[in-house]
């Protein structure tokens, strides 16, 4: 059995910085151990034992690692706003491998861009994603149609998205990180035009 610990999100386990999940479990696949949920990027400030929800997280992360390895072969998620990704680097920057394959979707990028972006070694494909989810994008993206996850678990249908994603290679432009800051735009409010 592989329990988070084995694995490279055993230290974001520990920090507390895995909330919302949706699956935190293994997987089908033996040696893996899937997480569905937020990863938290910035905490709030905490006055005595009240609980406060962090400043900034990855979103709708979809992600797993295998036993007894020090990296995360695969990510996506969601950022607010592409100038996270910094964050993410600072926080996460050891557990990702020149190797991976890590997608972003962001808020604030022009909504035909696609960009690579290399932050110490580690590739990012950085895309656009408007009022839609991070599941709805990444399946679309890798072809999988959702019969062929109808009959799944979470974990099951996790893992066969994110076994596409291991063969995801993006051909996209690439630009570095401080370019990326500059032609982003101001984060739209999601909540705008939704009925309340």
């Amino acid at each position: 059995m592989t329990t988070i610990d084995d694995t490279a999100l055993a230290r974001l386990e520990a920090e507390g910085r895995l909330f919302n999940a949706v699956l935190k479990a293994e997987m089908p696949q033996p040696g893996r151990f899937g997480f569905r949920g937020d990863i938290a990027l910035r905490f709030q400030q905490q006055m005595a034992d009240e609980k406060r929800p962090p400043d900034y997280s990855i979103e709708q992360v979809a992600t797993f690692a295998r036993a007894g390895e020090a990296t995360i072969p695969a990510l996506a998620g969601y950022l607010h706003s592409f100038a996270y990704l910094e964050d993410v680097v600072a926080v996460m920057g050891d557990l990702l491998s020149p190797t991976g394959v890590y997608l972003m979707f962001c808020n604030n990028i022009d909504l035909r861009a696609q960009y690579r972006v290399v932050m110490n070694g580690i590739p990012f494909s950085v895309l656009p994603c408007d009022e839609s989810t991070v599941w709805k994008e990444l399946t679309e993206l890798l072809g999988i149609e959702k019969s062929e996850l109808k009959k799944l678990d979470t974990a099951g249908k996790t893992d066969v998205v994110l076994d596409a994603l291991l063969d995801f290679g993006d051909a996209f432009d690439e630009i570095t990180f401080q370019r990326g800051v500059e032609v982003m735009e101001p984060v739209r409010n999601r909540n705008e035009n939704r009925p309340v």
